[in-house]
């Protein structure tokens, strides 16, 4: 395949201003990462003192050392328990993502039991059901570390409740379709949380810490009068000797983390394939810094990032001159095939038309397709219309609707209107959907949204005799506050419209590591039951 020639000039002033502007977003995101994580290990003294290891220490002993691990919505809920950012913890209260556990690629989630006891936080709940989503999908494994005091009564929904049902249901479905769900009860695992150990496939309890009951002593004695210690009622050494709950009894967090390790080990578990063989992209990854500007409606030519992930920085080129503001080709990424969907421009008929066939033919070949989106919508006009732009942009969406292979989407910038679904925003439910941290998505951008309900209003005004400019611009000021708070990353990823925030420069890494897990899965046949393996 032909290699693309960059045209990108890292000296020049605004390739330097974007890459400031990045970097600035992106410690951004880092710096809220961290604070959850400082927030969790504030608990270390009393981690310490009770003989426990702190939930992050207890995800570095169960993944295998050296190899890669890919973190997943690390900034669910920010924003959703203090309207200051930067005294905002988010994460949901769980920690997740995708890692090898015994050289098996497994789906990871741990309770962060050193902030509030592991009790969920906002945006926990649907951050579990979509790692749980993610693993089903990709046949994964589930491995999960819990400690957890469960809702937070204080902020009691019943919405929750009941959705929270789905979480068990997933854990029964993971099981029923053959993939192991390995759990490691380190505390407490109570009332509905209960079935989150008991609902697995292998559990391991730690002596003196496990707790897992359906009513506490509290709750019995004012249930039933019934008296009875945490350690009698539902204990670890209870559960593995005498309610056959758990089956393993693990001395310590050390020792129960080993021996999910070796559960791990001991199934028969495809492991990585061996290593492909590629050539790495002629342009350094560090230069997708800059390439984006911090205004979305400057253009981009996205040749420029596509050279920068792809294998040799090849690229092949699909019915370039029909369309050609919408770009689709063929790459290789650490030597997997990939097809490319992109923009230099809004979608016309003739992008659509072209997109629509190029879904279909990497459909045909069995080739996993990439959305770059930096996307401003469908085009828009008498002369679009009369073209048949509503029926052209349809067949694209029913292309991405109804593909049949692998798609992955990474928000490179904006992401706007249709544009969004056409390009396989998270409502067309893609394998995996990342952002850069520049990304915006809207309906439509905050200025054309204020300008569309000014002209609006005005002529509403001048139907009723008077027109008070005033007014106009107050409520045009309001709209764009509302849609640029709204678009930005820090929003969209806070509320899981993404699986996470990743750095441009890890681009090429993530990709490829998700490329490989849709890979596996698309070739594993586990075997699937007709229903969970239930408890003895």
């Amino acid at each position: 395949m032909p290699a693309i020639e960059s045209r990108l000039h890292a000296a020049s002033e605004s390739f330097q201003a974007h890459r400031a502007g990045m970097l600035a977003l992106l410690a951004e995101v880092r710096s809220h990462e961290a604070r959850s994580a400082a927030a969790s290990n504030a608990s270390a003294e009393r981690f310490a003192g009770r003989g426990q290891l702190l939930p992050r220490e207890r995800l570095a002993l169960l993944l295998d050392t050296g190899a890669p691990f890919l973190p997943l919505a690390s900034l669910a809920g920010l924003g959703h328990d203090h309207q200051d950012l930067g005294r905002s913890v988010p994460g949901g209260g769980v920690i997740a993502g995708i890692g090898r556990v015994a050289g098996v690629r497994c789906m990871v989630s741990a309770s962060d039991s050193g902030i509030d006891a592991g009790a969920l936080q906002p945006m926990g709940l649907d951050k579990q059901l979509r790692m749980q989503e993610i693993a089903l999908e990709n046949k994964l494994p589930y491995v999960q570390l819990v400690e957890s005091a469960g809702a937070n009564l204080m902020q009691y929904r019943v919405q929750d409740f009941v959705r929270g049902g789905g979480i068990f249901r997933n854990l029964a479905r993971l099981s029923a379709a053959g993939l192991p769900v390995v759990t490691v009860t380190h505390g407490s695992s109570t009332a509905g949380g209960a079935y989150q150990t008991g609902l697995s496939d292998y559990i391991v309890m730690v002596r003196d810490r496990t707790r897992a009951f359906l009513a506490g002593p509290p709750l019995l004695k004012a249930a039933t009068g019934e008296i009875a210690t945490e350690e009698e009622l539902g204990g670890a050494v209870m559960h593995t000797h005498i309610s056959g709950l758990g089956d393993y009894l693990a001395e310590d967090d050390r020792d129960a983390i080993r021996i999910a390790r070796s559960i791990l080990g001991g199934i028969d578990w495809t492991r990585d394939e061996a290593p492909r063989k590629f050539a790495p992209p002629l342009y350094e990854a560090e230069e997708l810094l800059g390439i984006m500007p911090g205004d979305g409606r400057r253009p981009v030519d996205m040749r420029e990032v596509i050279a920068r992930i792809a294998d040799g920085s090849e690229f092949l080129g699909f019915s370039e001159h029909y369309g050609s503001a919408t770009v689709c080709g063929h790459i290789r990424l650490e030597g997997h095939a990939v097809g490319i969907v992109t923009n230099n421009g809004p979608i016309d008929s003739d992008g659509a038309t072209k997109a629509t066939h190029f879904i279909q033919a990497c459909c045909q070949s069995r080739t996993p397709i990439v959305y770059l989106q930096n996307i401003t919508g469908y085009m828009v006009g008498r002369a679009h219309e009369e073209a048949g732009i509503i029926k052209h942009g349809a067949k694209m969406i029913q292309a991405v609707t109804s593909a049949t292979v692998p798609q992955i989407t990474l928000h490179c910038g904006a992401s706007y209107g249709a544009g969004n679904y056409g390009m396989c925003g998270r409502g067309f439910a893609p394998r995996f959907c990342f952002s850069w941290p520049n990304a915006r998505t809207a309906v439509m951008g905050g200025e054309q949204a204020a300008r569309t309900m000014a002209i609006v209003m005005e002529a509403g005004m001048a139907r009723k005799g008077a027109v008070d400019h005033a007014k106009i611009d107050a409520m045009q000021q309001q709209i764009v506050e509302r849609f640029d708070r709204q678009m930005s990353v820090f929003t969209t990823s806070a509320l899981l419209l993404d699986d996470g925030v990743i750095d441009p420069r890890d681009t090429r890494a993530v990709l490829a590591e998700v490329l490989s897990v849709c890979r596996d899965a698309d070739a594993r046949m586990p075997q699937a039951m007709q229903f969970s393996v239930a408890r003895p």
